[in-house]
């Protein structure tokens, strides 16, 4: 065993201070990501005198339930009083709280559970120890004797029982023991559980503080004017409308445009729109959004990079019964957090303050010191709750971290800046999930099997002009197109390839990320190719699949949703499978016509498997939460634009599924053992395949393009 394999207890004035160390050599080797070889001791729970527990979370808190999901790994080997225990955002730190997974400290991915399940559990059985072995010092008995439950230990023989805040001190005080045993899954008494959200109260109260809460002495909101135009560059500004509304304090040119700055949101606002400005748009895109796609098509006609090959799928072609072609197409998505984009930043010293609900605790402060020219010491980021994320607060290209400190710059650092977005800021100023377009052609033999697959696809990169661009693997970026290839379907003749188009508009990571399309076209051509083999979707994707956590899945959800007895008449049902951040989900949608005639989405059916469910209810929600954001996707939302102009603006239109509109929820929940895999995400892209599977069923017409409504 490595000898920095270890934990390590730490009196820090008064308490039980428990950090967690690990070899990064050796979690990166086994994860396959970057990042230092060796980092020191950091703590990530904190037994006050008074009985108080603190978990220190590494993840942001965006809704997803993270902050109850690491808590309640820590407080189930702890053996705590849930009703004792809260969660404070770690500062950052890559060396303390580094994710082994990504090489860096951010949440994404769907990976917070599976990169704390050891290492949390681990921090809470260390802590449980150190307090049994300061006890039985104390009272002069074996260890093996004492007991733990509710934070309280107990010594029956001799009737002694303490709380653990009793012996926080003691225990700080002992070196921390190795190999530590943790739980078997029988004697979980929290995970598995649907305990409360930790932070329930406070957000209902309104205690809870968000980035769109901070305030500060003396701060000032700040509002920029953007280049109507991606790449467009300002020329000029006449801001003396601006500066005759009472409360503008400042109006200052920054590199993305001009930052009106005022005491408060509203007079920011209005001397925003007072502006005049000029820009050269030279170097800008110009396109409407259909021009690109266009484009994007037209590219589609080319073979493109190779993703994966396998046999010979023009041979397959050639000699095939019957041949299926289609082209898929896809818009560019806002990810529209309910919070709007926003972003703090203060001097204190020579120190910079950045405060957010960023997903990305490394990059944000590392920007921000290479754009202030300061040592990355003097940059701390303060994580506070995030208003939704969906991706759009984890860019690699931390637009508004740098906004913000440029904005801070430029005035002279005379006071703390937050920068504030609008609802309309926020849907013109990019990031998007990238437009793609998929072209694809199947095969089918004499017998009605499927032969060769092809799909081509065409979309921009995520992570070709940003940090990861080292990730690229012989010009392919496999996250843009992750689902595309390793088909779960066994077939013989596969030939997928891809073109990273170029756009001046801004794109990154979107919840599902490369499944939010690749899923669609994948689990539409399979339903169509089914279909005309004469085979039931469900039965044909089950001979084509040998992974039984997969298969179980689907037979569940077939068998909730009386998948083989005849639907109603007027309901069309679909059925979809997706395989992501290491978990599966089978999903069964219902749908009929409106009073319009339009797509109605009256109840969907989800089998879920995630390895080890930590909290149903948080699993729940997520499914619920993953479902209704993938359909507004589907049925509703795209970002238009007309000579290079973002017209789509707010919630009208650009719409969110309301209650009145939702559909009504069946979720089971496997029950396993293995270790727990993501569940933010695996649910959002496959509803829009489900539900457009469904309306062929009702209707007899595939859906190639989304979102829906604009088909109709």
């Amino acid at each position: 065993m490595d000898r920095r394999d270890f934990l390590k207890g730490t009196a820090i004035g008064t308490g039980l201070v428990i950090g967690f160390h690990i070899p990064a050599r050796k979690a990166l080797a086994q994860l396959g990501a970057p990042g230092p070889t060796s980092w020191p001791t950091n703590a990530f729970v904190r037994i006050a005198p008074d009985d108080s527990i603190t978990i220190i979370s590494k993840h942001t808190e965006m809704g997803q339930g993270i902050y109850t999901g690491l808590a309640t790994l820590v407080a189930e080997e702890l053996d705590a009083d849930w009703s004792q225990v809260s969660v404070e955002a770690a500062p950052n730190n890559l060396e303390l709280y580094i994710h082994f997974m990504l090489g860096m400290q951010g949440t994404g991915g769907s990976m917070s559970i599976p990169n704390a399940w050891v290492q949390y559990r681990t921090v809470g059985a260390a802590a449980k120890a150190m307090l049994v072995t300061a006890a039985a010092a104390a009272w002069n008995v074996p260890e093996s004797e004492i007991t733990t439950a509710n934070s309280t230990l107990m010594h029956s023989a001799s009737g002694r029982q303490a709380t653990y805040g009793e012996f926080a001190e003691a225990a700080g005080e002992l070196p921390v023991p190795e190999g530590v045993r943790l739980k078997s899954p029988e004697e979980y008494t929290l995970i598995g559980t649907s305990v409360p959200k930790v932070d329930s109260r406070d957000k209902v109260t309104g205690e809870a503080t968000f980035t769109i809460d901070i305030q500060r002495p003396g701060m000032m909101t700040a509002i920029v004017a953007h280049s109507p135009r991606f790449g467009g560059k300002l020329v000029s500004f006449d801001d003396t409308e601006t500066r005759k509304i009472a409360g503008v304090v400042d109006v200052v040119e920054i590199p993305r445009g001009v930052a009106v700055l005022a005491s408060n949101f509203h007079t920011a606002k209005r001397g925003r729109d007072a502006l005049v400005t000029e820009w050269d748009f030279s170097e800008a895109e110009m396109r409407g959004s259909d021009q690109i796609r266009d484009d994007f098509v037209a590219l589609a006609q080319q073979p493109g990079l190779p993703v994966e090959v396998e046999g010979d799928t023009a041979s397959a072609v050639a000699s095939s019964a019957q041949t299926l072609e289609a082209t898929y197409e896809f818009p560019f998505l806002s990810h529209a957090p309910m919070e709007p984009l926003n972003c703090t930043i203060e001097k204190v010293g020579d120190r910079y303050i950045l405060r957010s609900g960023t997903q990305n605790q490394t990059v944000d402060p590392q920007t921000v010191a290479d754009y202030l020219g300061v040592p990355l010491e003097n940059v701390s980021q303060e994580t506070v709750y995030a208003g939704g994320g969906f991706g759009r607060r984890g860019s690699f290209v931390p637009d508004l971290a740098v906004e913000v400190a440029s904005i801070l710059k430029v005035t002279g650092e005379r006071y703390p800046v937050k920068l504030q977005y609008t609802r309309e800021d926020d849907m013109a100023a990019g990031w998007y999930r990238p437009m793609n377009i998929h072209k694809m052609r199947v095969a089918l033999d004499g017998l009605g099997n499927i032969s060769a697959w092809e799909n081509r696809v065409v979309g921009q990169s995520l992570i070709a002009k940003t940090p990861l661009a080292f990730m690229m693997q012989e010009g392919v970026d496999h996250l843009s197109i992750e689902g595309a290839g390793m088909l779960p379907y066994h077939i013989p003749n596969i030939n997928v390839d891809t073109h990273h188009s170029e756009s001046g508009v801004p794109v990154t990571f979107w919840r599902s990320v490369g499944h939010t399309h690749t899923q669609f076209s994948k689990e539409t051509m399979m339903d169509e190719a089914l279909i005309a083999a004469g085979k039931d979707p469900i039965q044909g994707r089950l001979e084509l699949m040998s992974d039984e956590r997969s298969m179980a899945v689907i037979r569940q959800v077939a068998e909730i949703s009386n998948w083989n007895a005849t639907a109603p008449e007027g309901i069309g049902r679909g059925f979809a499978f997706t395989e992501a951040f290491g978990g599966r989900v089978a999903q069964v949608a219902e749908v009929t016509r409106d009073s319009n005639g339009r797509i109605r989405v009256n109840k969907v059916y989800c089998v879920v498997d995630c390895g080890m469910p930590i909290n149903p209810h948080i699993i729940e929600a997520q499914v619920e939460s993953a479902v209704m954001y993938g359909l507004s996707a589907a049925l509703y939302d795209e970002i238009r634009m007309e000579n290079g102009i973002v017209e789509t603006s707010n919630f009208h239109n650009y719409p969110v599924i309301r209650m009145d509109q939702a559909p009504e929820f069946d979720i089971h929940i496997v029950q396993s053992e293995i270790d727990p895999t993501g569940i933010g995400e695996p649910a959002t892209p496959g509803i829009a395949p489900a539900v457009a599977n469904a309306w062929y069923q009702l209707t007899g017409v595939r859906m190639r393009r989304l979102p829906f409504e604009s088909l109709s």
